[in-house]
């Protein structure tokens, strides 16, 4: 009770210092007034009454902003040093009640929203965490650090994530541009001009560039397999790949570089599909993996694949993808690698064939009519390719319908090569009469 009484007394001492000191307009006798005050109620383990001195010194008349930013980063010091996690968790929300809609402490206020949402996600509450991150827009911040803005929005996207909250995950996976991880740091660090916001240096645990590249393509590689977007993974992958630090260990790329080949050849046949395909078949380390660059060489050459044979070649690397970095390929993956094999073969056989029957195309896919006719159908509603299907009589026309200018076109260019040659062959023949005539004189 006496050293209650004790700590009272100093504290009413020092209010009147501070009361003196901020009516004469003294900026730096007033923070330091304010931070003695939390200084002495820490000391002396006084949680009660040093929550109860933030807000009152918070809600003086006229208070100083830089005494409240001073206030509140004293105090965030103490949050690791409390007795017990109720305690920490009244003081991060007492500094919070003071730092809302308070521009001057803003970056403050967004580091103890991470603070709460981290025992908030620790405590199972991963919904009430993401709620809580998504109460603070950092993009707006002009004096946050990039990379601890990128970092905050990471983290929004990571909850949202582990929530299952898709949508708001990719809506705020949207406000990171790519490009920004490709920046120069060091080219970047310039002298603050005058009148300039001067940018506050991130907090400690704020990870450099470019591992908050790897983090952000990771949580968007989360993203994209819920919907199996195989093409937008692999590519995310490739951004992953191209890390200097991933690309000088060969234990962290050869398991990234699989990733890229397997989710290529997972992907639909589409025009950037096929880019990065002749892209990774190009790439040197290719060859420490001698069986992925057979996988690729097969599904671009114009050969039609024995699904069984390859499975069984590709079947024990298939299934050791579940040990590799990035976890297993997903449950619908051997299923949709037999549909890209398929569609490999129809696409061809279009390319062999203008006419053929639908036996025929059966026997070569190695499947029934019914599979055969299904999946081609599949291929030409997704505009993959060109066909119509005669099915009274069984036959497939892969031959587009031509446009009546294309026809005529085409007849008068013919005709136009006819004459030509038509022309050509009259100059030899007079040629030939006129060399023979000259002999026959001689």
């Amino acid at each position: 009770m006496e050293g209650d009484r004790n700590l009272e007394a100093k504290i009413e001492v020092l209010l009147n210092v501070e009361k003196q000191m901020r009516q004469a307009g003294d900026v730096a006798g007033t923070r330091k007034s304010a931070i003695d005050i939390l200084q002495l109620c820490f000391e002396a383990r006084a949680w009660t009454t040093l929550n109860e001195q933030i807000v009152l010194l918070s809600k003086r008349r006229g208070q100083l902003k830089q005494a409240v930013q001073a206030m509140v980063q004293q105090a965030m010091q103490y949050i690791d040093q409390t007795p017990d996690l109720e305690t920490k968790i009244e003081l991060i929300k007492t500094l919070n009640n003071v730092a809302a809609g308070k521009i001057y402490v803003e970056i403050e206020r967004a580091r103890l929203i991470k603070k709460l949402a981290k025992i908030k996600e620790e405590q199972g509450l991963i919904a009430e965490a993401a709620n809580l991150m998504q109460e603070v827009a950092v993009e707006t911040f002009g004096a946050m650090a990039k990379t601890e803005k990128i970092a905050f929005i990471l983290e929004q996207v990571r909850l949202c994530l582990d929530s299952l909250d898709y949508v708001r995950a990719q809506i705020l996976s949207r406000k990171i541009n790519p490009k920004v991880f490709e920046a120069n740091p060091s080219k970047e660090k310039k002298k603050p001009k005058e009148g300039d916001n001067v940018v506050e240096e991130p907090a400690p645990d704020i990870p450099s560039l470019l591992e908050l590249k790897q983090i952000y393509y990771e949580l968007m590689i989360r993203y994209y397999f819920q919907n199996n977007d195989y093409l937008e993974i692999c590519r995310c992958y490739k951004a992953i790949y191209e890390i200097p630090s991933v690309k000088e260990n060969p234990a962290q790329w050869i398991p990234v570089l699989r990733k890229i080949c397997w989710y290529l050849v997972l992907s639909p046949h589409d025009p950037m599909q096929s880019t990065l395909h002749n892209l990774t078949l190009e790439d040197k380390n290719l060859s420490e993996i001698p069986h992925f660059r057979l996988l690729l060489k097969q599904l671009i050459t114009m050969d039609v694949i024995q699904w069984t044979s390859l499975w069984n070649t590709f079947k024990d690397e298939f299934e050791n993808e579940k040990n590799m970095l990035g976890g297993p390929l997903g449950d619908k993956a051997a299923e949709d690698l037999r549909l890209r094999v398929i569609e490999h073969n129809i696409l061809v056989v279009s390319k062999y064939y203008s006419r053929i029957t639908l036996k025929r195309l059966a026997d070569l896919l190695c499947l029934s009519i019914q599979e055969a006719e299904k999946h081609l159908s599949e291929m030409v509603v997704s505009k993959a390719l060109v066909a119509k299907i005669d099915r009274p009589v069984g036959i497939v026309c892969f031959q587009s319908a031509k446009d009546s200018n294309d026809i005529l076109n085409s007849w008068a260019s013919n005709l136009e090569k006819l004459l030509d040659l038509v022309e050509k062959s009259c100059h030899q023949i007079h040629k030939e009469t006129m060399v023979h005539k000259a002999a026959i004189r001689a």
